[in-house]
């Protein structure tokens, strides 16, 4: 390595020129990307597409590790000549794997720029995004490392026949949890559920969808408190989904006054203090008229139903909170009474009954 290395009829010390040599060629090849990929980002900021501008950026970075390797490689033939060319074969075929590693890396960074992109405008995609990208990865590096080896001289088949006797027997190994893969794609692709949702499943449990996942789904109920159930079993239950198909709805509370009621003066305080309550709680729908429909001849009272309505489901709590209080003062103030539950008891009946022989 003492021996001095001859450029232009010059002797220059291996030591010095390895270094030298090797910085300038980063250095002129980083400027010439530069160059080249400013021309590039001008081109593109004149398109509409966005699939230019992550073709630049998924490249910069496989660039930057092939010039690095590329000029290992043309120093390795430059000087192999001279000096002992043993090791020249091994920076070749170095370089070529490297080479492979920065292709695979930019098919990697491609994809998954691909999909961040096309998450942005489908929320299918969206959902999934994490698994996308995991999924991205594996392939990508599996089929990558497979060519790596066999650029190497490695023989792949008998790893490709062990890989598919493998994932028959991870396949049946994990068969419940492919089964909540599956139902939780079809919920994605379906969508008969989304986050945010307010949900009521027929086991009984309702609340607001928290997140959908590929093995379970998470329903946030009402005391903060989350119920976590597998996609197969969603998928294979009925539910009451209260956002569609609009998320708003109709709000029914069952009232009853006396059977001396004025019945129209009863219909229009309720209607007049419906709408007054809609248009100052936060969650009535202002714009709505309330409906009042007496439908029974009740034990102690004439019975009918007031429906209001709410811009989501959660709201209908306080909606019918309000209202309560609202209608019973006006009540109140006018006279009306809202009777209690009678029971007669017929006491003689019951003693002639229970009467000792």
């Amino acid at each position: 390595m003492n021996k001095p290395f001859e450029l232009l009829g010059f002797a220059i010390p291996l030591s010095l020129f390895v270094p030298a040599f090797l910085i300038a060629w980063v250095l002129l090849g980083w400027t010439i990307k530069r160059i080249v990929f400013s021309w590039l980002k001008h081109l593109s900021s004149r398109t509409e597409s966005e699939i230019d501008d992550i073709f630049i950026a998924s490249a910069s970075w496989p660039i930057t590790l092939m010039i690095v390797v590329w000029g290992f490689a043309a120093l390795a033939h430059l000087i192999g000549p001279q000096f002992a060319g043993r090791w020249v074969n091994a920076v070749t075929m170095f370089s070529k794997a490297a080479t492979l590693v920065a292709v695979v890396l930019f098919v990697d960074l491609l994809l998954q720029n691909a999909l961040k992109l096309t998450a942005k405008r489908h929320e299918i995609v969206r959902f999934s995004l994490n698994f996308g990208m995991v999924g991205i990865h594996a392939l990508v590096f599996s089929i990558g490392g497979l060519m790596l080896l066999d650029s190497v001289g490695v023989s792949i088949t008998p790893i490709i026949a062990s890989l598919g006797l493998g994932s028959l027997a991870v396949a049946l190994a994990l068969q419940p949890t492919l089964e909540n893969f599956i139902s939780g794609f079809q919920i994605l692709v379906d969508q008969p559920i989304r986050p945010g949702h307010y949900v009521k499943l027929e086991t009984g449990e309702e609340g607001i969808v928290d997140k959908i996942g590929w093995r379970s789904t998470w329903v946030r109920q009402l005391p903060n408190n989350i119920v976590i159930i597998p996609n197969k079993q969603l998928i294979n239950s009925r539910l009451t989904n209260y956002n569609y198909p609009s998320p708003d709805l109709a709000v029914l509370l069952q009232m009853g006054v006396h059977y001396s009621s004025d019945l129209p003066k009863v219909e229009r305080l309720c209607i007049e203090v419906g709408q007054e309550v809609l248009k100052r709680v936060q969650g009535g729908v202002p714009d709505f008229v309330p409906l009042v429909r007496y439908h029974t001849f009740g034990a102690s009272s004439i019975d009918f139903t007031v429906v209001l309505r709410a811009k989501e489901f959660v709201d209908n709590f306080l909606v019918k909170h309000e209202f309560i209080k609202a209608i019973s003062a006006r009540f109140a103030k006018e006279g009306i009474v809202i009777p209690f539950p009678i029971v007669a008891l017929n006491t003689a009946q019951e003693a002639a009954i229970f009467k000792p022989s």
